[in-house]
């Protein structure tokens, strides 16, 4: 198994995105384009033995880098990746200046969560919502 994380088009995230289940009517290329036009950003996609098995994409909000959008292929789960693609884009982001990286996920998202604290991130906020499940957890990671 040969592991390839590079940077890619808009078009390579979106394509990705589409095959996420957990990502519901994902964003298409004019929401990257808009979000990225007058801020510095970045996208990932992880590739294994030529095949997409990932991706990741941020931009600078608000002077942090902010994680947008991501998520790695059910069949190339627990293999590494996300730890992967966010590793490079801690080291990407710290080497544009940036001290943190923030990013919301949903209540739903528990893996996401669980992923999120394993690896250095706290929670900063919350956003509720009638369903607890919907809530908006924003979490942050000093670099």
């Amino acid at each position: 198994m040969k592991l390839d994380i590079r940077e890619c088009s808009i078009a390579e995230a979106v394509v990705i995105s589409n095959q996420i289940p957990e990502l519901k009517n994902p964003y298409p290329a004019e929401e990257y384009e808009k979000r990225f036009a007058t801020a510095s950003h970045l996208i990932l996609a992880a590739y294994i033995d030529g095949k997409a098995a990932g991706f990741k994409a941020g931009y600078e909000r608000e002077s942090f880098f902010y994680s947008w959008m991501g998520g790695v292929l059910p069949q190339y789960r627990q293999l590494g990746i996300a730890k992967q693609l966010a590793d490079h884009q801690e080291r990407w982001a710290k080497g544009q200046g940036y001290n943190s990286i923030t990013f919301k996920t949903r209540n739903v998202h528990k893996g996401m969560l669980i992923f999120a604290l394993k690896n250095g991130f706290n929670i900063i906020d919350v956003e509720s919502r009638a369903d607890v499940g919907a809530n908006r957890i924003w979490l942050k990671k000093v670099l």
